[in-house]
């Protein structure tokens, strides 16, 4: 008896790691012939990828798939509570019909080098209607093999039950117009709609739409007077950073900003980015920028998406000194969904110099250099760009709510505001 009990036991302990392991959500692009990944509203190409509940708005998911030959894909979606680990909720609870639609709408290259097939979808549409609040994955695969995931992505459907006022300041609870900013925020709603707000809401705040250093805050400062307040809180100081580099590829022939030559060698263009240099110990310098975003243009073609070339663009940073032990990356929303393996800064130790080749396809890019120090997963800004206190970031603030007896987070509400103006 004792025997049989011990090996019940150890069962247990192995399988509990299985069923603690959470699942990988985060944009992904597992297919290397997939590029230039682009989701946001129909009628906002730099807005956040959020759809309305209540209304008939609609995402656009734009992507390449590099090859000679068609495919045919198809897309599904999954729901997934505020943490973004998949909810107990059925398809049949928060979809409406099949959770499978095919991806009708593409394109094949024209007058380009690289050939590609270019796909474009607006979402939700007539063969999948969304009926439940919260966050959302969105899975693109081959239509006859749907275990080979092509790419995910994220996107989240709110009911806007409460109303987000958000602010930001320089002068923050550890320095006064340095190099930090701070959040704060006010979650409104109707009586009788929250009942517990200590024990009900959860707030995700990202910077910029980054993932890496995104804060989740838990239980609000104050509550009352159907209102909570989540202010002076330290998880709510970011470091400020710099205004986004930019440069562009809309040329082939001529110059373009922040590049110093293209040039063709088989099969590729290759853009030569003008060699860069750190930012943290100069002046603030204002650049109005997308906050990471990216645009696909060809200056000289009538439909950018499908008649724009790719280029290998050369990235150059020239540090003054060396950096510590860690890994320098690439950063903007074009990296979004690389393994980190292709936006790595490799140190050439012969120019003293850090390097990265990355194929992109004509167009307008903000990117910046995060350095992530051995033992720590947050990119930080302090070692290459530099924190500003005037910098113009765009901070995203996400409440979700949990009432007792519920099986998945509403996303109930949000808010956006811009440091510095």
């Amino acid at each position: 008896m004792q025997k049989c009990l011990f090996y019940i036991l150890i069962c247990l302990l192995l399988a509990t790691p299985a069923f603690a392991q959470k699942v990988d959500t985060e944009v992904r692009i597992f297919n290397k012939n997939i590029h230039s990944l682009k989701v946001a509203p129909v009628d906002k190409p730099y807005g956040v990828p959020i759809l309305s509940l209540s209304d008939d708005s609609q995402l656009n998911v734009n992507f390449d798939l590099i090859d000679y030959d068609v495919h045919y894909l198809r897309y599904s979606i999954k729901h997934c509570n505020a943490d973004w680990q998949p909810s107990q909720l059925i398809e049949s609870e928060y979809v409406s019909g099949f959770n499978q639609a095919d991806i009708t709408d593409y394109t094949q290259s024209e007058g380009t080098f690289t050939h590609y097939f270019n796909y474009n979808f607006a979402f939700p549409n007539e063969d999948m209607q969304i009926l439940k609040s919260g966050n959302y994955l969105l899975s693109v695969f081959e239509q006859d093999d749907p275990e080979r995931i092509l790419f995910q992505t994220r996107f989240s459907v709110c009911e806007h039950t409460v109303s987000v006022a958000v602010e930001t300041t320089s002068r923050t609870d550890i320095d006064y117009n340095n190099g930090h900013q701070q959040v704060s925020f006010e979650v409104s709603y109707k009586p009788g709609t929250i009942n517990d707000p200590y024990g009900e809401l959860t707030a995700i705040v990202t910077q910029n739409s980054r993932s890496d250093n995104a804060v989740v805050i838990n239980k609000p400062m104050m509550a009352g007077g159907n209102k909570v307040t989540y202010d002076h809180n330290p998880a709510l100081i970011f470091n400020a950073g710099n205004e986004y580099r930019r440069m562009e590829t809309v040329h082939v022939n001529s110059l373009n900003m922040g590049v110093s030559k293209i040039q063709y060698f088989e099969p590729y263009y290759h853009a030569t980015v003008v060699t860069d240099q750190p930012r943290n110990e100069t002046q603030y310098l204002y650049d109005q920028t997308q906050y990471g975003r990216f645009t696909i243009r060809n200056a000289e073609a009538m439909d950018s998406y499908y008649q724009s070339d790719y280029m290998i663009a050369h990235f150059t940073l020239e540090p003054t000194t060396l950096l510590p032990k860690g890994k320098l990356y690439l950063q903007g929303e074009f990296t979004q969904g690389l393994p980190p393996s292709a936006t790595l800064m490799n140190y050439d130790a012969e120019s003293g110099t850090y390097t990265c080749d990355i194929m992109l396809k004509q167009g307008h890019y903000n990117y910046q250099y995060l350095f992530v120090p051995d033992g720590t997963s947050v990119g930080q800004t302090s070692y290459i760009e530099g924190d500003k206190y005037q910098t113009i970031n765009e901070y995203l603030v996400k409440v979700y709510d949990r009432p007792m007896g519920e099986r998945y987070d509403h996303f109930v509400g949000y808010g956006i505001a811009y440091s510095g103006k």
